[in-house]
């Protein structure tokens, strides 16, 4: 046989193997391509990770199957990609073209992508303050060291208060990167915030630019990826699966709002990209600097221990001050809105200025309930309530979709006291038309917002002053600036409270504090009016006094008693089933496989119910490792899931999640 006669090729599906391959007739196969070929008994699109002039030892020749066709002209994936993937696999209990498959961008290349032009108007650069100069600085000091691999920290925290110019230190440290030759990723949690964010790049780098996100096909990101690979591009925007970006020579990576949980993949494999930008700036030299408002609490004790060391932005620039925020009570509140948050909408109004109402719930009611008989109308796949949705007069499950027509009396009883209960954005925008028919008002949800473009017209209206009040979900909470935005409520804080959950104190904490910063961005005179059946809680009452200092030593100090996270490591497995029994079984099963592969110092928490029991029609258990450091779980959970692999009941799904963000 020629050299190099085969090629070995890994699959997008949770198996560790890697699969042998006689080459085309063409000879175009080669590492960093993808193919089509023969799996089992269909063909399936697999990554090409290395080359081979003999078959497998202990193969037959004539046993090897041949490629099909490769699907590539040019290789999409290179060395550097297929390292990191192995190490997600192991790190993420994966298999390895799992890993592989979340970087690649799916698609066939096309023609051209259009991107940003260089003859954009550059963006006016602001005169920088006494604080964002000392950080910036300070930022490109670490930076240097990085470059010349001298010993250096390889973390930076830019933490400061909403509206201190972070976001402008963090562009002019990507200039000094570039100027010295390197490349930068920088990333967001939102896709809207990607936009946003886009625009400021197209402005200031020009064709230097470029996007990576889910709004584009696939093969729009190809091609851009195929743009950054031929190092066309030298800085890279771009929700969580950017941190994979094929940048050459990487000298920076940016993680702006890294508190935000969106930057955990909620599907296989189940990464972080604060993890994974740790592994690359490790690898490759770089400087990892993230910022944000309200840091995570990992992030919080690590700045505290010295292991990311910390640059504070203390002074709202562009005129505006801290905002003054106000917990009013809703005990005693007929309807979503309290005569203290109607009372400064009007204020607002009359000022010429203009409203945020946050709710992190969408729909109108958000359980049904029959005060006769006390039976609540939930999901027939699902151990949720269902949502009602008045515009379509459908009450809605939020994880599976399932709908029906709102029944008219208690299915139960047949009691006529019955009905939904709670409150969603749908419902807020009805009081709110009522109470100020004479206010221009847009509301930003997942329902308003699935049409392409309706999120950016909506925003784009609010911020030309085309509306007066903008009401919506976690879309309006994260870094959007509008100059126009005196008023913030907060209709309801209490919701992520009520979780199961031991990150909800620390969700409900930043939302507040981070949808709060939306106000008197530009004007001394910004208030916020936060709405809550709890005043006294203290994620409530810090966030309400913008106590962050205060909040974080409260709630590591709770961690540290309690074992979770930052203070312990955390793998969860979870079984799921259409059978209640197979998965109660296979969970009780998994608890003790793993028992006698426990390390010392670790223990396994379950089997039990998950808090959602019951998710699209599937039944769902959990079991918890935890102890000190990751090292010993993985050996633990790589052995508990090759064991249980070998006597794996038909019907029953097992998903690994390393260092999860929550526990629902």
């Amino acid at each position: 046989m020629n050299e190099s006669s085969y090629v070995d090729i890994i699959f997008d599906v949770p198996l560790k193997q890697t699969y042998s391959y006689r080459k085309d007739e063409k000879q175009e196969a080669s590492v960093g391509k993808r193919a089509m070929v023969p799996f089992g008994k269909r063909e399936a699109l697999g990554y090409i990770i290395a080359e081979r002039d003999n078959p497998p030892e202990g193969v037959e020749n004539k046993k090897i199957k041949t490629i099909r066709r490769v699907v590539d002209k040019e290789a999409v994936f290179d060395e550097d990609n297929i390292a990191l993937a192995k190490w997600m696999a192991s790190y993420y209990l994966c298999g390895p073209g799992e890993a592989l498959a979340a970087m690649i961008p799916q698609g066939r290349r096309t023609g051209s992508y259009p991107s940003f032009a260089d003859d954009d108007l550059p963006e006016k650069r602001l005169e920088l303050s006494d604080e964002q100069r000392r950080a910036l600085d300070g930022i490109a000091e670490m930076a240097a060291a990085r470059k010349s691999g001298l010993s250096s920290p390889e973390m930076a925290y830019l933490y400061g208060i909403t509206g201190s110019g972070k976001t402008e230190v963090f562009l002019r440290t990507a200039e000094k990167l570039l100027d010295a030759g390197k490349t930068v990723i920088y990333l967001v949690p939102e896709i809207s915030l990607t936009r946003q964010t886009s625009e400021l790049m197209g402005r200031r780098f020009g064709s230097a630019a470029a996007t990576l996100h889910s709004g584009m096909t696939g093969s729009q990101r190809l091609t851009e990826w195929m743009r950054i690979r031929r190092g066309e591009a030298g800085i890279v925007v771009g929700p969580r699966s950017a941190v994979f970006a094929p940048l050459r020579n990487l000298g920076l990576i940016i993680i702006d709002e890294e508190h935000d949980g969106s930057y955990k993949s909620g599907n296989t494999p189940r990464y972080h990209a604060r993890q994974i930008a740790m592994r690359r700036s490790s690898s490759e030299g770089a400087l990892l600097l993230m910022g944000s408002a309200t840091p995570s609490a990992e992030a919080w004790k690590l700045m505290n221990d010295g292991t990311i060391r910390r640059f504070y932005l203390s002074q709202r620039l562009s005129g505006g001050k801290l905002p003054e925020i106000f917990p009013v009570n809703l005990a005693k509140t007929e309807g979503c809105l309290t005569r203290e948050l109607k009372d400064e909408i009007r204020v607002t109004s009359q000022m010429g200025r203009q409203t945020i109402l946050f709710l992190n719930r969408r729909g109108f009611g958000y359980f049904y309930q029959c005060r006769s008989c006390g039976f609540e109308l939930t999901c027939r796949h699902c151990s949720v309530s269902l949502t009602y949705h008045k515009s379509r007069n459908r009450a809605v499950c939020h994880y599976c979709g399932y709908q029906i027509k709102p029944p008219e009396a208690c299915p139960e009883c047949g009691s006529l006291d019955a009905g939904f209960r709670g409150f969603g954005t749908e419902l807020i925008e009805e009081e709110v038309r009522n109470s100020f028919p004479d206010l221009k008002i847009g509301r930003v949800d997942a329902d308003t917002t699935k049409k392409k473009g309706s999120l950016e017209q909506l925003l784009g209206a609010f911020k030309a002053g085309e509306l007066d009040i903008l009401l919506g979900t976690q879309m309006v909470a994260k870094g959007l600036n509008f100059p126009g935005v005196r008023l913030v409520g907060v209709v309801f804080a209490d919701t992520g409270l009520h979780l199961p959950d031991f990150r909800a104190a620390e969700r409900t904490f930043s939302l507040i504090v981070q949808v709060a910063g939306r106000a008197g961005r530009y004007f001394p005179d910004g208030k916020v009016i936060v709405q809550t059946l709890r005043p006294s809680d203290p994620a409530i009452s810090r966030a309400c006094s913008l106590d962050v200092e205060g909040f974080f030593a409260a709630e590591l100090l709770q961690r540290s008693e309690l074992g979770f996270p930052p203070y312990s490591r955390l793998i969860r497995f979870t079984v799921r089933s259409r059978s209640a029994e197979k998965a109660k079984r296979a969970a009780a099963r998994l608890a003790v496989l793993v028992k006698p592969a426990l390390p010392p110092g670790a223990e396994l928490l379950g089997p039990c119910e998950c808090a959602i029991s019951l998710r699209a029609g599937s039944y769902r258990h959990q079991i918890l490792l935890r102890g000190k450091t990751m090292g010993p779980l993985h050996k633990s959970a790589s052995f508990l899931l090759e064991s249980y692999g070998r006597e794996k009941e038909a019907g029953v799904y097992v998903e690994a999640d390393v260092d999860p963000m929550d526990l629902l």
